[in-house]
C-alpha cells in the first residue's frame, strides 16, 4: 500500500510538471554514496564493534548455561527434587535473560536500533544537504533514490548525480 501511495504522488508529481514544462529528473544510489563515504564507514565500523561486543557477551552468557546444563543432567538423579526444582527454575530464568539481552540489543526499537540512529543521523543529515545542494545546482525537479523501494526500470546515467554529492561531501 506505501509503495502504491508513493508511486501514485509520484505519478501525479510528474504529470504535473510536464504539463507545466521540461522535468528534470536526478537519481542517486545512496547505497554507494554511503559506501564512499570515509564518515559512514567509519560510522559502521563502530556499529559493527558494538554489535560484535554483544555477541560475544550472548555467547558467554549461553557457555554458562550449556556448562549448567550438562552439569544439571548429569547430578539431577541423585539430586533431591526440591533441588532439582530450584535448578531447572534458575535454568530457565538463564534462557529468560539470554532471551531478554537479545531483545533489548537486537529487538525492535533495541540498543541496536538506537545506536544506529544516533551514530548515522548526522551522516544522512550530511548526505541529504549534499543533495540537495546538488539538486538546486542542476536545477532538477526530482532526485530519486535508486536503491530505495521505488525501482527505475530505465534511467539515463546523464540524471545520475551520485557522482556529484560524492565530490560535494568531500
Amino acid at each position: 500500500m506505501k509503495k502504491l501511495s508513493i508511486i501514485l504522488v509520484s505519478l501525479f508529481l510528474i504529470l504535473q510538471s510536464v504539463s507545466l514544462g521540461q522535468l528534470q529528473i536526478g537519481y542517486v544510489n545512496s547505497e554507494a554514496i554511503i559506501k564512499a563515504l570515509p564518515d559512514a564507514q567509519d560510522a559502521q565500523k563502530k556499529l559493527d564493534a558494538i554489535i560484535q561486543e554483544w555477541k560475544e557477551e550472548i555467547k558467554k552468557m549461553e557457555r554458562e548455561l550449556d556448562i549448567k546444563n550438562t552439569d544439571f543432567e548429569k547430578r539431577k538423579l541423585i539430586m533431591s527434587d526440591n533441588k532439582r526444582i530450584v535448578i531447572e527454575k534458575d535454568l530457565a530464568k538463564m534462557v529468560d535473560d539470554i532471551a531478554a539481552y537479545r531483545q533489548s540489543k537486537f529487538g525492535y526499537k533495541g540498543e541496536l536500533y538506537t545506536q544506529q540512529e544516533e551514530i548515522m543521523k548526522p551522516i544522512q543529515n550530511k548526505i541529504f544537504t549534499a543533495i540537495e545542494d546538488v539538486a538546486e545546482d542542476e536545477e532538477l525537479d526530482y532526485v530519486f533514490d535508486k536503491s530505495g523501494d521505488i525501482i527505475f526500470l530505465y534511467a539515463k546515467e546523464e540524471y545520475d548525480i551520485t557522482a556529484k554529492v560524492l565530490e560535494k561531501l568531500e
